[in-house]
């Protein structure tokens, strides 16, 4: 029998924007307890909760000062050790996010770092240059450049790959490998079942004195100068291992944002030790021959390029085959919802998360996205909390936007929107709290699980059908088979034994007909308008059909 995770269902929730218990406008440990039923009737089996450690909350939380205490905002110990015992009763597994690659400034070691320059503190971060001269020309994917004068006035700098509050830790030093190891088994003895580590592949930089080719003096993002390089391996190696030593069936879930798939097979071999499955943003090519020249690509919306990305899918699915399984996702807190980036309308939504979900691997699925909610929309700059915003703003109010246009288009593109609070119900607040909730802005529509929950044909009813599905063991253990179709059309299959099943999707607003393999097929689950005569499908713009053969018993 395989380890547990093989068969993992995970939701994704992002606690601030959850379930607020205590009437402050921000969600907590106490509210996520109290929808565990809500988790249980979606028929997940595993959660993977972002981070709740005390934080100045500068990165909602991704900003870590101490990885031993809970963040008064969520709650207490008590509370995380009563939600961990409550979530395996319900034979949920807990996934905890653990930020690995830098910590806060206000954590205890950078503060005796920047108090004392010969404190042993100091070497658990990087510091380099002179003089107040920056090392390199490098810049911070938060913009600007990844070095911040030191504060202590030594004149050297401190690295910072995100926010200039969020020191890089020194992995080249092993006592940071030891310390972080020390965290983790810390939470490990507190019953959780795995982590996920939160940009791992950047705990490793090359040399610092060398800067990147630029045909300017602005900071640039170098990232193949600290994104995959060997060391992350080596450091790593030693630090999976202790936990699978002390914790055999611990889940190990990296975040490998730019990896491709021979990397992660890399990252995700068993015998090298290291993670069990990856996230990666290469799963997504965006169709930038419609962007604006006169503005910055950045907050542009760009369509997927459905094409590349049944290119990719097959290839991560054929590469990653009798190595690991790929993780199944499609939005998280890091990128718009998928209601608001790619599909135009529900039943495409619908649609998609069948393709993604039934093939071979390990769905992750964001809290709401079983709603069909789509971004907020921000009414200010400041909203966003976010310095690139505004040049964005400025460059197309240049080019002839209004400002609500504008930032119309930042609202479709940007992360943040895409965390507000879950609506439960229709009272205000939508049952998330009794407050004004931390985050607000416009509704898309206007949705609410109480509205869905009983509600035959509804957006929730689907996805508890899609999660029924991916567990019978077709489409848990089933080989993969992507047929040749149409660019437009996602046709694949799924087989263990004598049980077959086939999902196609119409992948645009093209209809799709096409002839199947043999065989004598059954509808499980639909989106859209489909038509099936004997092996003849034909499939309306945007839809899309899970079927069955009569061959074996499915409902094993």
């Amino acid at each position: 029998m395989g380890a547990w995770y093989e068969h993992a269902i995970i939701y994704q929730i992002y606690p601030k924007s959850f379930q607020d218990s205590n009437g402050d406008g921000i969600g907590d440990l106490k509210g996520i307890e109290k929808r565990i039923p809500y988790l249980q009737a979606l028929g997940i089996n595993t959660v993977w909760l972002n981070p709740l450690f005390v934080s100045p909350q500068v990165d909602n939380g991704y900003d870590v000062a101490n990885y031993y205490a809970i963040d008064e905002s969520m709650g207490t110990m008590a509370d995380m050790e009563s939600l961990i015992a409550a979530f395996h009763r319900a034979g949920i597994h807990v996934l905890l996010d653990f930020v690995l690659n830098h910590t806060s400034d206000q954590h205890p070691w950078f503060q005796d770092a920047i108090r004392d320059p010969h404190s042993i503190y100091r070497d658990y971060y990087i510091f380099e240059g002179e003089k107040g001269q920056r090392p390199n020309n490098w810049g911070s994917f938060f913009g600007g450049s990844v070095w911040e004068p030191d504060p202590a006035g030594t004149g050297q700098s401190y690295f910072h790959l995100f926010d200039k509050r969020m020191p890089d830790l020194n992995w080249a030093n092993p006592e940071v490998r030891q310390a972080m190891g020390d965290v983790a088994e810390f939470w490990l003895a507190k019953g959780i079942d795995g982590l996920r580590l939160d940009a791992f592949i950047h705990i490793a930089k090359a040399n610092l004195h060398q800067d990147f080719p630029a045909d300017n003096a602005e900071p640039v993002v170098a990232e193949p100068f600290f994104a995959n390089l060997p060391q992350v391996q080596q450091w790593l190696r030693p630090f999976c291992q202790r936990l699978r030593s002390d914790y055999p069936d611990v889940f190990l879930l990296g975040e490998a944002s730019s990896a491709d798939p021979h990397l992660a097979v890399d990252y995700t071999a068993p015998h090298n030790g290291l993670m069990d499955s990856v996230i990666t943003f290469r799963y997504f090519t965006d169709d930038e021959s419609h962007l604006d020249p006169r503005l910055s690509a950045a907050f542009q919306p760009k369509p997927l390029d459905f094409a590349a990305f049944k290119h990719d899918q097959l290839i991560w699915q054929q590469v990653l085959s009798g190595v690991a399984a790929p993780t199944l996702w499609w939005s998280n807190h890091d990128l718009p919802r998928l209601r608001t980036r790619i599909a135009k309308n529900e039943t495409q939504a619908r649609s998609l998360a069948l393709l993604m979900y039934l093939q071979r691997g390990i769905p992750v699925i964001y809290y709401g996205d079983e709603l069909g909610l789509q971004n907020l929309e921000f009414d200010s700059v400041a909203a966003f909390h976010d310095q690139t915003v505004a040049p964005f703003i400025a460059q197309a109010k240049a080019a002839g936007l209004t400002e609500a246009a504008a930032l119309k288009l930042v609202s479709q593109t940007h992360k943040l929107p895409a965390r507000g609070p879950m609506p439960w119900d229709n009272t205000p607040h939508h049952g998330f709290s009794t407050a004004t909730p931390w985050l607000t802005g416009r509704e898309a529509d206007s949705t609410s699980v109480a509205q869905q929950a009983g509600a035959a044909g509804s957006m929730l009813q689907f996805y508890r059908q899609l999660i029924a599905l991916k567990k019978r063991p077709v489409f848990q253990d089933g080989d993969y088979l992507m047929l040749t179709t149409p660019d437009h059309l996602y046709v694949y299959q799924r087989q263990l034994g004598s049980t077959r099943a086939l999902v196609a999707v119409a992948l645009t607003g093209q209809a799709g007909a096409l002839t199947l393999p043999a065989g004598d097929y059954q509808p499980l689950l639909a989106a859209g308008e489909t038509h099936l005569d004997g092996n003849q499908l034909t499939l309306a713009p945007y839809a899309g059909v899970v079927l069955t053969t009569n061959e074996g018993d499915q409902s094993k």
